[in-house]
């Protein structure tokens, strides 16, 4: 059997391997379908991730650098691939009462031919129906995150809400304002992207390297501004549009976890005279700012509802889709080289009888 691994910075390949025996509560998936995760994962692939030589300190509550002798954020050579797969459950322990040989599963886990997976008390292990949409069950993880960024910047139904960076978490929020009954403004300089968010509801669609982002929001929305941003793109010139097309007393969830910044933020002019709100918005933080009402649970359950009742539909989201036997020149190509061709990458493993 065979994973997908990043030996080194840069580089992706297919690399052999061998199951152990499962424990007593876990289950064993023979993998059908899997996705990576395009944004924080492309950051650890290229070795630029600030987890290899820093940890955040959930006590102090900051980023602290790693002592000398601390073994480092990431270790390459074995590292594994992937974020979300979608399988057969092959092998049940004997712990295992909620799941049965031949259920169809889906849950967090990197990209290989297999997975031995906690089954006790593991509400992320998520069964699936037959006839449930592979592609929306991959979306998972970045549903959680759109549907974060759309409550903490406070979407209501009448609202003008832009949408800048139409990755998957992007192109999910812009479904989630639409269907809210907002006004949606989908801006990013890719063409495909920019389709596909108009195809699911958006009202206008920017390119940002074609125009002034803020000010061709003001003109949309009557020179009111949007009462809502949601920047998922981590670029300084996106904020920057974002804080000059804001409304007065309007709000920027920012989901994007973004690099330091070069020059081009100017926290004066409209940033200084327009009162806007900035919401560093993460779904996986707990306490959940609506805690005890809602928790990172609580978002993960509504979110598997609407991707599996079809409120949701990433079908457009999941391109390209390529064979297993060609995910190491496919995660190049598509995540690290020419990620303009892609929204979020599809692996499918096809099996001849």
């Amino acid at each position: 059997m065979r994973k997908l691994i990043c030996t080194a910075p840069n580089i992706a390949v297919l690399a052999e391997y061998e199951d152990r025996m499962i424990k007593a509560n876990e289950v064993k998936v023979r993998v059908e379908f899997a996705s990576p995760k395009h944004g924080t994962e492309i950051a650890d692939f290229r070795g630029t991730t600030p987890f290899i030589d820093g940890k955040y300190d959930p006590e102090w509550q900051i980023f602290k650098n790693r002592e000398q002798d601390e073994p480092r954020g990431l270790e390459y050579g074995d590292l594994p691939l992937g974020n979300m797969f979608v399988g057969i459950i092959v092998e049940t322990g004997e712990d295992v009462t909620d799941y049965s040989i031949g259920d169809r599963v889906c849950s967090y886990g990197p990209i290989k031919e297999t997975q031995i997976i906690n089954a006790v008390n593991n509400y992320r292990l998520r069964k699936m129906n037959q006839k449930d949409s592979e592609r929306n069950a991959v979306c998972y993880d970045p549903a959680q995150f759109a549907l974060g960024g759309i409550r903490d910047a406070n979407v209501r139904a009448g609202d003008n809400v832009a949408v800048i960076g139409l990755g998957a978490i992007g192109q999910i929020a812009v479904q989630l304002a639409v269907n809210a009954g907002a006004s949606v403004i989908a801006i990013d300089p890719i063409p495909k992207r920019r389709e596909i968010a108009l195809k699911h509801g958006a009202h206008f669609a920017l390119d940002p390297t074609a125009c002034d982002v803020g000010l061709e929001i003001k003109r949309l929305t009557g020179k009111a501004g949007a009462d809502s941003i949601i920047e998922t793109s981590g670029s300084v010139h996106a904020l920057q549009g974002s804080l000059r097309g804001l409304a007065y007393g309007g709000t920027i969830a920012y989901v994007a976890f973004a690099k330091p910044f070069p020059a081009g933020l100017w926290l004066g002019q409209e940033a200084h005279f327009n009162y806007g709100k900035i919401i560093f918005s993460r779904a996986g933080s707990e306490p959940n700012p609506e805690y005890p009402r809602w928790s990172r649970k609580r978002i993960e359950d509504v979110c598997w509802e609407l991707l599996m009742n079809g409120y949701l539909n990433c079908e457009d989201i999941i391109d390209p889709i390529v064979e297993f036997e060609d995910c190491a020149e496919g995660f190049k190509k598509y995540v690290d080289q020419e990620p303009d061709l892609s929204i979020k990458l599809g692996i499918a493993f096809r099996r001849k009888l």
